[in-house]
C-alpha cells in the first residue's frame, strides 16, 4: 500500500538517488537546466527535513518518490507576471517533487495527498511552478487540474511558469 510520511535523515540516500535519476530524465527530454548543478543539495534537503515540509512516498518500504509541501505564503508567489492567480485565497505549495523512473501514478498520489492536506482547511488551494522547458510536468499538472496562471521569479530571478488548482 502506498502511503507519504515526512521524509527522515535516512531517506537522504535514496533522496539524492531520485533527485538525480530525475535531472536524468529532464535532461533526456527536453529540460537540461532546470535542477542543474546537483539542485537540491543536501543541504536542502536537510532544511526541508528540518522545517517539516519535506515528504516521501512510499510502498512496502521502498521509496517511490519524494516532494516538499507546505500551507504557507511563499515569497515567490507574491508578483506574477503575464497573468494572474485564479483567486487569492491560502494555497498548499509543492515544490521538488520526483518519481522514481517508471513508477505510475506515484506523482498523482502525491498531489492527491497535498489536495487532502490543503482540504483540512476549507478554501485553501494548490500551487506549483516549473520550468518552461519542463513540458512533461506541464502536461501533468494540467491533467491533474492545475491552471498555468502566469510568470512568476525564484528568489535568485530565474523564471517559471505558475499554476493553481482550486480547492474542491
Amino acid at each position: 500500500m502506498r502511503i507519504i510520511r515526512p521524509a527522515t535523515e535516512t531517506d537522504l540516500p535514496d533522496l539524492m538517488q531520485l533527485f538525480a535519476e530525475a535531472r536524468k530524465f529532464m535532461a533526456e527530454t527536453g529540460n537540461p537546466t532546470q535542477w542543474a548543478g546537483g539542485y537540491p543539495s543536501e543541504a536542502q534537503l536537510r532544511a526541508d527535513q528540518a522545517d517539516g515540509h519535506s515528504y516521501v512516498c512510499e510502498e512496502d518500504g521502498v521509496l517511490l518518490g519524494t516532494f516538499f509541501f507546505a500551507i504557507e505564503d511563499d515569497p515567490t508567489y507574491r508578483v506574477i507576471y503575464d497573468g494572474q492567480w485564479l483567486r487569492d485565497a491560502p494555497y498548499g505549495v509543492i515544490h521538488r517533487i520526483a518519481v522514481r523512473s517508471h513508477q505510475k501514478g506515484v506523482a498523482t498520489f502525491c498531489v492527491a495527498w497535498c489536495a487532502s492536506q490543503c482540504a483540512r482547511q476549507p478554501g485553501t488551494d494548490l500551487r506549483v511552478d516549473t520550468h518552461r522547458d519542463n513540458v512533461v510536468m506541464q502536461r501533468f499538472l494540467k491533467k491533474n487540474g492545475f491552471v498555468p496562471c502566469g510568470i512568476i521569479h525564484l528568489a535568485n530571478g530565474a523564471e517559471r511558469i505558475a499554476f493553481q488548482r482550486i480547492a474542491e
